[in-house]
Order: structure tokens, then sequence, then C-alpha cells
């Protein structure tokens, strides 16, 4: 794959954040267009893998291979057959599909990976089984055009990715089919250091996409007052200190990606990538950033992820609740992610936290940005802080908000 060769990309990201990818692309010197589901581009190889190591919200980076329409399986194997597979998997590599099927023909997801891992296997030879394979998939569909088959590949979700199989994303809407291949591997939010867990615990790319859309000026103090295992903490001294995501470890070593098993992989230009992160990177952070929480487990969690991504002298950690908070001299930003209590009876306990959260405000922080992720506009009116939101998304599957506003001045 020629360096300088245009490739059409995309970058995924949670519902609700495709604008702050497309911002923070920019800022990376990529100039890409927010669409639904992610920000679409046509990039060189090395901004593909610049995106990779140094997106801090997309949550995988796919490389559109093929796009074509289909209403048999004939046709979709004619198209097939076409694919330059070999440019994307190595001989006896294992793959995996990621098919949808809408408002088409060809409906049967099973049915349809299995035809693109025959084509696969005819350009690069038998193929490694996918771990966990599954039963036979059969092909019921009006338009089979062939008898059962059996399929070493089973369905791929983001919950099993990150092994050496190489993803293809499929997509049918109308007969029209979008054929991508997934060039990260691992989902981008698994930056390797968040293994230690405190309770409701925060995608490192929304904790990144929080600071982006509040606008923190990284050389500003950063508090996180209910910090949890420390996700926005990390994220922020990550973002102050200029260290790309994929880095994100004491050795500054980068992470796997997908497009590195590739058989045309470019050991050069990832390397003149890799090098100008590393290069970029500061030695400390410029301005406090403190994350404190009431609970002793979820501070012991929060050093032991900092740790594992060599920014644990960057931060100030200590066991405190809210009414015991010492912010540094500001002004500066409050970015936090509180509890959104989904069960019955939590309400009021939720109610007073949010005005603590509003009191410690007002009173210890005029003039800072406040930002938080909220489920609900009548907790946010318990801080009486005039807010507006950000961006809606959903975290743990709850739909959620990120409300960001000025503190005016103390007073109770």
């Amino acid at each position: 794959m020629p360096t300088a060769e245009r490739l059409p990309l995309f970058a995924v990201t949670a519902p609700g954040l495709e604008t702050v990818a497309a911002s923070e692309l920019a800022d990376l010197g990529i100039t890409a267009a927010p669409e639904p589901g992610g920000a679409a581009w046509d990039g060189t190889l090395e901004e593909l893998y610049d995106a990779n190591l140094r997106s801090r919200t997309a949550s995988r980076i796919l490389l559109r291979v093929a796009e074509f329409r289909a209403r048999t399986f004939f046709e979709l194997e004619r198209h097939a057959r076409r694919i330059p597979w070999e440019r994307f998997v190595a001989p006896g590599r294992p793959v995996r599909f990621r098919v949808t099927a809408r408002k088409s023909r060809l409906y049967h997801e099973g049915a349809i990976a299995q035809r693109l891992l025959e084509a696969v296997e005819r350009r690069t030879g038998p193929l490694a089984a996918a771990p966990d394979r599954r039963t036979p998939i059969e092909d019921r569909g009006p338009a089979g055009n062939g008898a059962p088959t059996a399929a070493p590949h089973r369905p791929a979700s983001d919950e099993d990715d990150g092994d050496d199989a190489q993803l293809f994303v499929v997509r049918f809407l109308r007969d029209h089919c979008t054929l991508s291949a997934d060039t990260s591997g691992a989902l981008l939010h698994r930056r390797g250091y968040r293994q230690a867990l405190a309770k409701a615990p925060l995608r490192e790319t929304l904790a990144a996409a929080m600071l982006l859309a509040a606008c923190w000026d990284p050389d500003a103090p950063l508090l996180d007052p209910m910090c949890g295992s420390g996700t926005i903490a990390i994220e922020g001294a990550l973002l102050a200190r200029r260290i790309a995501p994929g880095l994100a470890n004491p050795e500054r070593r980068p992470r796997d990606f997908a497009f590195r098993h590739w058989p045309d992989f470019d050991a050069g230009a990832w390397d003149r990538v890799v090098d100008r992160a590393a290069a970029a990177i500061r030695p400390a952070a410029h301005a406090p950033i403190l994350a404190s929480d009431r609970d002793a487990g979820a501070i012991r969690a929060a050093h032991d992820n900092a740790s594992r991504a060599g920014v644990l002298d960057d931060l100030d950690l200590d066991v405190r609740p809210l009414s015991a908070v010492e912010p540094p001299a500001g002004p500066g930003w409050l970015v936090t992610n509180p509890p959104y209590g989904t069960r019955i009876g939590e309400r009021r306990a939720l109610r007073d936290l949010y005005a603590a959260l509003g009191n410690l405000a007002r009173r210890r922080l005029p003039g800072w940005t406040i930002a938080l992720l909220s489920p609900d506009r009548a907790l946010e009116a318990q801080l009486r802080i005039p807010l507006a939101p950000a961006f809606d998304t959903r975290n743990g599957g709850i739909p959620v908000r990120l409300a960001v506003g000025r503190v005016g001045g103390s007073g109770g």
C-alpha cells in the first residue's frame, strides 16, 4: 500500500461524539467530516497510523475496502472475488466478520459472512479458525443460491475484540454493501492502564471527550472530586503531557494495532509516526490535576491505573468526601461523572449530592468551568449554576449529556 495513496477512512465513535472526534482529528492535522457514528476523511497511510495512535475519542479506525450493490449471493460472490483481501489478511491468519443487513434482499448475516470468508480463502489460502467456532451456518434466505455450509468464523462483537483475527465490518442497507477493514484491533478505549475498576467505570474515550468538549485548557488546574478509578484525571494528565493514548504506559511503548499485521505494513512510516508522537511528550503536567473520592478502594484503583499509564506523578490523589475538597488556585475546570441513581429510592440522596457539588462550586470555585456527565436535568438544577449541553451520548446504556457552565461567584 503506497504511503502517499489516499485511503477512505472512518473514525468510529460513540453516538453524540462525532463532532468532538472531527475537531480532535483537525488538531492532529486531519480534515475529517462528522457523520452519523463517527468522522470520515480521505487520508494517507501515515494518517491511518497516526489516528490509531493519537486519537483520544475514536473507538476504532476503519478503512473502506469496497462498495457495491448485491441482491443475490451470486452478485455478492462476484464482487467479493475482486476485493484485494491479501492486502489485509496474511496467509493463515483468522478472519472475523461483523455483518448487519437492513432492508435488503440478502438479509441472512451468517450466510453473507460465509460467502465473504470463501472469497478471502480463494485469494489468501486456508485461514486459521477464529476462536470459539459456532455451529454451521445455514442459508435459508430466498436468494440462497446454495446448500447450507459450515463457517469457520463466528459473528464478531465488541466484547470479544482484540484477538488476532482480522475484523471486517460489513453493512448492507437497501441492497448496498459497504465493506471496511478494521485497522485498530482492540478497541481504542483500551489504552491498557485501566485494569483496576471502581463502581460505574467510565470509558477512556468518553472521559477524553468530556475534557475536549468542555474546552479544558491543559495549562489550567483540573479537579475531579468524584473520581472513581481516576479515568478523567488520567486522561487529563495524558492530554496535558501530550502523551498519545497508544503510548499510555511507563515505557511509552506503542500498543499493538491490527494494521501492524497486514502483509504490506509500512514499518518505516509507522516508526516516523511513533517518533513524532514520542518527541511531542512533555516531561510533566504544567498545572495541578486533583482527583479525590470518598471511597478508599476507588483511590487505590486510581493510583494503580495512573501508575500503569505512567502519569502517577502528575496527579494528586486523595481520599476525601465532597465537603472536604481543597481546590487549587484557579480558575480551572471541575470535570466529573457523578452517580446516576438508576434505582428507585436513590433520588433524594442524589439531589443532596448535586446540591453539595453546586455549593462547592459556588463557594470555592468562582470563575471556574464546571462540566458533568448528567442523566437528568432536574438533578443538574440542584447545582444552581447555568449549564448548557455540549453533547448527548450514552454511558453504560444510560442516556446522558455533558452539561457545561461557568461558575459566577461566591454565595450560598
